[in-house]
C-alpha cells in the first residue's frame, strides 16, 4: 500500500504542478506552451484519478491525494518563479530629485522614464522602469542601493506599444 500512496502523491504533484504552470502561462499569453502542457496534465490526471478511485475506501489515499495537490501548487508556483516569464513595470518615487538615480539605472541598461511629481512634503522624482521579470530582484536591489528610502511598486504589464522596448520584446 505504501507504493500506491507514494505513486498517488507523485502523480498528484506532477498533475497539479502542470496545472498551475499551465494556468500561469495562459494568463501570460503563452497559449501554445500552455496547450502542450495541458496534454501531459490531463493524461497524468486521468492516471492519478483512476488509482485514487480504486482505493477510495482507504482514507490514506484520499489524504495523500489532497497533500499531493497542495504540494503541486507550491511546486508549480516555484517553477514559474524560477523561469520568470514576462516583464515587470517598476514605479519608483524618490526624494532624490537631481536625476542621478535615473541616470545610474540607465547606465545599468534599464529603460527609465522620469518626471517630477508633487508629494505631501514637496517634489519627488517619479520613475517608471520596464524590465524582464528575471531581472526584477537585481533591479530592486539596484534601486535600494541608490536610494534606500525609495518607494517602489511593481506590476506586470499585459500589453506593450511604442517605445524602444517594443522591438526588443518582439524578438
Amino acid at each position: 500500500m505504501l507504493k500506491i500512496l507514494l505513486f498517488i502523491l507523485v502523480i498528484q504533484m506532477i498533475y497539479v504542478s502542470a496545472y498551475t504552470l499551465r494556468m500561469i502561462l495562459t494568463l501570460k499569453g503563452q497559449r501554445y506552451i500552455a496547450a502542450l502542457i495541458s496534454t501531459v496534465e490531463v493524461t497524468v490526471y486521468v492516471l492519478g484519478l483512476n488509482v485514487v478511485l480504486k482505493y477510495l475506501d482507504q482514507v490514506a489515499s484520499l489524504a495523500v491525494y489532497a497533500i499531493g495537490y497542495a504540494l503541486g501548487i507550491l511546486i508549480g508556483a516555484w517553477i514559474e518563479e524560477k523561469i520568470a516569464l514576462g516583464y515587470v513595470t517598476v514605479k519608483v518615487i524618490s526624494n532624490e530629485i537631481n536625476g542621478g538615480i535615473a541616470n545610474a539605472l540607465r547606465d545599468k541598461g534599464y529603460g527609465v522614464t522620469a518626471w517630477l511629481g508633487s508629494g505631501r512634503d514637496g517634489e519627488r522624482l517619479v520613475m517608471e522602469i520596464l524590465a524582464k521579470r528575471n531581472n526584477q530582484n537585481k533591479l530592486y536591489q539596484s534601486i535600494l542601493d541608490l536610494d534606500p528610502k525609495a518607494f517602489v511598486i511593481t506590476v506586470e504589464p499585459k500589453q506593450f506599444h511604442g517605445g524602444f522596448w517594443t522591438k526588443a520584446i518582439r524578438k
